[in-house]
């Protein structure tokens, strides 16, 4: 998206040389050489008088995308009117039920300016646009344009189009919840999610707790999802006021699912899965005020980092500490963000205004790190927070997702449960095609490596129902007396006419990030692949007899236990207690047993 301050550099403030700079206005009878400073400022004026005129820009507009420029909208014919309305309705399909419109601003990106009655004018058209394509409008903000002071002053605008939700299809983004154990992940996304600030004591985080275990140490140890909706208007949706998850879904144009994961080191393997499984869009890596940097707040900043996930970061606890000490967090945030590893640039949210220019510039440049100075206690900064995750634009185009949606179905098996009076239920996230209730489709693989064929019952989406399930959304579904002990994580549901090939090895192109002596053949590790987890053996480095840290290979690995399905080009994470390495999927190579792949087995289907 735009960010309206890059236009400061061509401003005339920016361009002004700084007071008291160079020579002073004083008069001076000292040396002709103050006659020629004098002829200097003279030119150096002349040069700012003339640049007092040049207008500042920003990027021309794009064909495509969600970012539309329009220099005013006043008065439209029917017609012209019919035109603009099918241009919304193109952006708002480019940004996944999201536009941002500049008012007042040129296609090419000169910052021209509105009048109050025209800007006034301009933002009613664009209300009856969004009417009729069944959208709402919200003013993110309005900046002046003063670069001509002969004119008078204008305004430009910037809004925000949503689509009002119909038929359960708002736009979802995954954020996963990083940090060290006692950061105050769990809650803040209780004060988030349910709409009441924390009493000091953990109130808050006991609705997101799983286990009894979990609510007497306060630690999380499993991986929960919370929901928090924004309406069409930008409007907070979620469990005040005694609404209930299907009631937030119906509500919502736009859903942020947090996944909250473990911050103890002893459950980092949960939260490696829920880092590699459950494909995160975001990641909000949570940072103690009072304690800082410490324990595994690295190590999760680094996964993200490796896994390429966007992370931006909040400073929790301010209300326990002085404004020194968060400074000096803060500052020791910074610090490991510029660093050579890391090489981001640290952006802290300080207003509303910045929270906006955090969001767009976010997903634009992948080295922007947004930081948020907030408390789940006394509520300070938490507008701010809940500013930046209603503009957050998704990742990806309309286009990407229906690429995605024209392949054959292709779901991750991520959770298991046996639900009374439903039976076997699977939850996990769809990769492609679409999936409907009563689709048929085959599940494996097996030890054996063969494939089942079973029927997809009843979906729900958030823990409302769902009739039509779209690539990259998750999910549980319902397979009826599908029998459970069948079923594992890492397996995946797919069309029975993908032929699906399956791998007890495999070859990688691996960067080995930390290990404490040397990596060669014969190792083993744990692999993190998508939703599969499991040990495997190092069976050869390639043109390599050992690895040291910092070096890169292709090793061939081998699956220890059984056979799994893996996809080429896959990211892959792989650990065994300090050994640490990532890469990528290069090869797969078939299983050595002779089983027919294509031979599924028949279940009794109900």
């Amino acid at each position: 998206m735009v960010d309206l301050s890059q236009a400061g550099p061509g401003s005339p403030e920016a361009r002004r040389p700084a007071l008291g700079s160079g020579n002073s206005g004083r008069k001076t009878a000292k040396k002709p050489r103050n006659r020629r400073g004098k002829r200097g400022r003279k030119r150096k004026n002349k040069k700012n008088k003339n640049n007092k005129t040049s207008p500042p820009f920003l990027p021309p507009e794009a064909e495509e995308g969600n970012i539309e420029y329009k220099l005013k909208l006043v008065n439209p014919t029917q017609y012209r009117f019919e035109h603009l309305a099918t241009q919304l309705k193109w952006r708002l399909q480019e940004g996944r039920g999201e536009a941002v419109y500049q008012i007042g601003v040129e296609d090419n990106g000169l910052l021209v300016g509105l009048t109050e009655a025209d800007m006034k004018a301009s933002l009613r058209t664009l209300k009856r646009m969004a009417e009729k394509v069944g959208a709402d409008i919200t003013l993110l903000r309005e900046r002046e344009v003063d670069y001509d002071s002969d004119r008078n002053t204008r305004k430009i605008a910037e809004v925000l189009v949503r689509k009002v939700p119909d038929d359960q299809q708002f736009l979802d983004l995954r954020v996963a919840v990083l940090g060290n154990v006692d950061s105050g992940k769990s809650t803040l996304l209780g004060v988030l999610t349910q709409g009441e600030l924390d009493n000091g004591r953990g109130r808050a985080r006991l609705n997101l707790f799983r286990h009894l275990h979990e609510i007497q140490t306060g630690r999380t140890s499993s991986i929960s999802f919370e929901i928090l909706g924004f309406n069409s208007k930008g409007e907070v949706v979620n469990y005040s006021e005694s609404r209930t998850a299907e009631e937030i879904c119906e509500s919502s144009s736009k859903m942020i699912t947090f996944i909250d994961l473990a911050g103890h080191h002893k459950y980092l393997k949960t939260t490696i899965f829920g880092l590699t499984s459950y494909c995160p869009d975001f990641a909000m890596l949570v940072v103690s005020a009072n304690t800082g940097i410490a324990g595994t707040t690295r190590e999760h900043l680094g996964l993200a980092m490796a896994l390429k996930v966007p992370i931006f970061i909040v400073v929790s606890k301010v209300d326990l500490c002085s404004h020194g000490t968060v400074e000096r967090t803060v500052r020791q945030l910074e610090r490991v963000l510029k660093q050579p590893g890391c090489n981001k640039v640290p952006l802290v949210v300080s207003g509303a205004d910045d929270a906006v220019t955090a969001a767009q510039q976010f997903t634009q440049s992948a080295c922007i790190t947004p930081i948020f100075t907030l408390s789940s206690v006394s509520g300070e900064s938490l507008e701010l927070l809940k500013v930046f995750l209603n503009v957050l634009p998704p990742l990806g185009n309309s286009k990407e997702q229906e690429e995605l949606m024209q392949q054959l179905t292709e779901f991750q098996v991520d959770e298991i449960y046996s639900v009374p009076d439903v039976g076997t239920v699977v939850g996990g996230t769809l990769y492609s095609g679409v999936c409907r209730e009563g689709e048929r489709l085959v599940v494996g693989p097996t030890d054996e490596g063969r494939f089942m064929r079973l029927k997809v019952g009843s979906i729900q989406r958030n823990r409302s129902a769902c009739r039509v399930l779209r690539a990259g959304q998750a999910a549980t579904l319902a397979l009826g007396n599908f029998d459970r002990s069948l079923l594992r994580k890492g397996m995946v549901m797919v069309s029975p006419k993908m032929n699906p090939t399956i791998c007890c090895q495999f070859e990688a192109a691996i960067v080995l990030l930390f290990h404490a002596k040397t990596f060669r053949r014969g190792s083993q590790v744990t692999v993190h692949v998508g939703n599969v987890r499991q040990t495997a053996t190092v069976e050869s480095l390639l043109g390599k007899d050992e690895l040291r840290t910092g070096e890169r290979a292709v090793v061939r690995f081998r699956f220890m236990k059984h056979p799994e399905y893996l996809r080429l080009g896959a990211k892959l994470l792989f650990r065994e207690g300090v050994t640490k390495g990532i890469g990528h999927v290069m090869r797969l190579l078939p299983p050595s047993q002779n089983h027919d792949q294509n031979q599924y087995q028949n279940l009794n289907l109900q």
